[in-house]
């Protein structure tokens, strides 16, 4: 999407009356401000924001801050809420499971298996199994600091995973379900987790996908790594059935399953009170571009960002059922967690696939469980919209309220079909930030009209602007320039595991003390941002940059076009050309004709030189379990270059329909 013509009609003007029912619209009102001027005033003062909304939204800490930061050390190690103690854990589980809490009984975590089996916890369940999985960490002398692995299916005990890392301090290390092990193996031996939670198994597109042997042999792997094996102890939990059976790989002393490791525990366990600083969770990038970064998230910073972005953002409601497509091992599996739990919420949790065993299985849950808040990608909605609309028009999907997205840039047509046809006129929160701050530089306020594509603006109190290749700002000139951030945020990752070197690097290292996040961005005439992929990703051809976004966006406008996915390739002649792998929509023909008028397409909007070398055909792309296209994966079939790492990839059959393309 390289011209912001296309995307230039205000397509959501909320009712005043939906206004001002709005978090923000009170929070703005309490403090005297036009609701209008709410984002920029956050943005402008953004210690007096991040200290008020610590009390706005109910933080508790044990001890208070001495002071809202000390950046005596510049922007990029900034100290938020020093002095301060508190516990993720304490704000999120504890103080809802109180026998005088309302929350006590209420359900935190709606789960539903993709076999169609169903539980529900409450807070006072949850806090018990939090609670039994301290004391086994205590137990094994994990304290303050040590890092445990949860190479976990999205099966409810992840969440007391999670909350009982944060209740003895340790720093928990999420792992994507869908790794293979060389992926797995990295993050154990870098994290050198001495406990490992993992299963036996879960369901995925009607079959059993197995984990324990991948977590043995990256246990094993790592072991080699390092020169002997970090894990002291493995803790597996029975989702499939094996625990009666003698087909898992076992090793003796090490290995406990879950019934016999964690549900004999106390159920009672003293949250411990930590500095604000204290490291709460570690992070990996995916690794889709790249070796992995370990990204450091602190206790105080990453519960006020997400419970700040859901209460605003995404304007929390007490009886919200909040579904985001996302498993543990990524950003948004805590940030959804976190973020709605701290206000006593419900969030709902599906361990399978988005089409089994039909293409219509999100909106059947969505009605069946009324759920009111959905997010979701755009490749997944392109996906999804392809199947037809009668796959949506059989289901009641009036409880949404609101829709939610992330991951990459959008086209027009899907961003349309997702908010009439699967919304009905619900306004999209489309966010982005990424797991370096375990939130959003960038999201719509849902008082805010809307244009299709759009990501609104700055968050609250996300300092974020688009400067050129010098660093100057051209933000109001309505170019297209690099997204960066003039200031930190309490959730911007600390440093990176490895050390401070490449964190430098990576994010410091472009402009003088400015954050750089890798992405292109453009704000309109009318104040709408938009961004167009990653800087990085960016296909150079004969010195002429081009984001694949753009090229794919250029693609989309086809009418004969549902989704597309743009490479750089090498070229004897330019060094690199565009070759594009297109999926058509239903019903059409792929013919040469077709493929010279998408060629003609992309140069018209965006210049000759990225006219595609060539057009391919595909059913499907490779895409990560959040639903991403992995271009690097695509590019390398192409090339015939060795594949490398696949375990990022939710559907390995795909790499043979590149292979095959038509």
């Amino acid at each position: 999407m390289d011209s912001l013509a296309e995307v230039d009609e205000i397509v959501h003007e909320p009712s005043q009356e939906f206004v001002e029912s709005t978090n923000v619209y009170r929070f703005a009102q309490d403090h005297g401000l036009d609701v209008d001027e709410v984002v920029e005033y956050t943005t402008d003062n953004v210690d007096w924001f991040w200290d008020e909304v610590v009390d706005y939204l109910d933080v508790e800490f044990y001890e208070e801050y001495d002071a809202v930061r000390d950046d005596s050390e510049g922007p990029q190690f900034t100290d938020w809420y020093p002095g301060g103690s508190i516990n993720i854990a304490h704000n999120t589980l504890d103080r809802h499971a109180r026998t005088d809490s309302e929350t006590r009984n209420s359900v935190a975590v709606i789960w539903e298996g993709e076999p169609g089996d169903v539980r529900e916890v409450t807070y006072h369940e949850l806090h018990r199994q939090a609670n039994e999985v301290a004391n086994y960490l205590d137990e094994k002398g994990v304290g303050v600091g040590d890092t445990v692995g949860l190479y976990m299916a999205m099966v409810p005990e992840v969440v007391s995973i999670l909350y009982g890392c944060f209740k003895v301090g340790a720093v928990a290390v999420p792992i994507f379900s869908g790794f293979g092990v060389d992926a797995t193996a990295t993050r154990i031996a870098e994290s050198e987790c001495s406990v490992l939670f993992t299963g036996d198994g879960f369901y995925r597109r009607g079959g059993e996908v197995t984990l324990k042997g991948t977590a043995d042999e990256a246990i094993a792997e790592a072991g080699e790594e390092l020169g002997e094996t970090p894990v002291e102890h493995t803790v597996v939990y029975d989702r499939l059935g094996y625990s009666e059976s003698d087909d898992v790989p076992w090793t003796d002393g090490r290995d406990e399953w879950w019934s016999d490791a964690v549900e004999p525990r106390d159920d009672d366990f003293e949250t411990r009170e930590l500095d604000s600083g204290q490291e709460s969770m570690l992070l990996y990038s995916s690794g889709t571009t790249g070796r992995p970064k370990g990204i450091v998230h602190t206790h105080a910073g990453v519960l006020t960002q997400c419970a700040k972005e859901i209460y605003f953002g995404f304007d929390h409601e007490p009886a919200d059922r909040f579904f985001w497509v996302s498993d543990i091992g990524w950003m948004m599996g805590p940030w959804t967690l976190i973020g709605n739990h701290h206000f006593g919420g419900t969030v709902f949790m599906y361990e399978g696939a988005p089409d089994h065993p039909e293409p219509d299985r999100f909106w059947e849950m969505i009605d069946r469980h009324e759920l009111s808040v959905f997010g979701i990608s755009p490749t997944a909605i392109r996906a999804l919209r392809k199947k037809g609309d009668e796959w949506v028009e059989g289901h009641d999907l009036s409880s949404l309220r609101l829709l939610g997205s992330t991951g990459e840039p959008w086209d027009p047509e899907s961003w349309k079909w997702f908010h009439e046809t699967v919304g009905g006129d619900s306004p999209i929160i489309n966010i982005s930030g990424g797991t370096e701050i375990c939130g959003c530089f960038l999201m719509p306020m849902p008082h805010q009209p809307l244009k299709p594509c759009t990501l609104g603006g700055p968050g609250l109190g996300m300092d974020v602007d688009i400067v050129d290749s010098a660093g100057e700002s051209i933000r109001d000139t309505h170019e297209r320039g690099f997204l960066v951030a003039r200031d930190s945020c309490p959730s911007m990752t600390t440093s990176l595991w490895e050390g401070d070197e490449r964190y430098l690097e990576e994010y410091w290292s472009s402009w003088e003390d400015l954050w750089d996040h890798g992405d292109w961005a453009q704000m309109d005439e009318d104040g709408f941002w938009f961004l167009h992929g990653r800087a990085d990703d960016a296909i150079n051809v004969a010195g002429r940059k081009v984001g694949p976004a753009e090229v794919e966006g250029a693609l989309i406008d086809h009418d004969a076009v549902n989704a597309a996915a743009a490479v750089g390739v090498h070229d004897d002649t330019t060094g690199q050309a565009v070759v594009a792998y297109v999926i058509t929509e239903p019903g059409v023909e792929e013919t040469d004709d077709l493929r010279d008028e998408l060629k003609a397409q992309v140069g018209e909007e965006l210049g000759k030189p990225f006219r595609p070398r060539e057009i391919l055909f595909v059913d499907e792309f490779p895409l990560t379990q959040s639903g991403k296209i992995i271009r690097r994966a695509i590019a390398s079939v192409y090339e015939g270059e060795d594949l490398g790492d696949l375990s990022s990839i939710d559907n390995p059959d795909a790499l043979d329909e590149v292979k095959a393309a038509r």
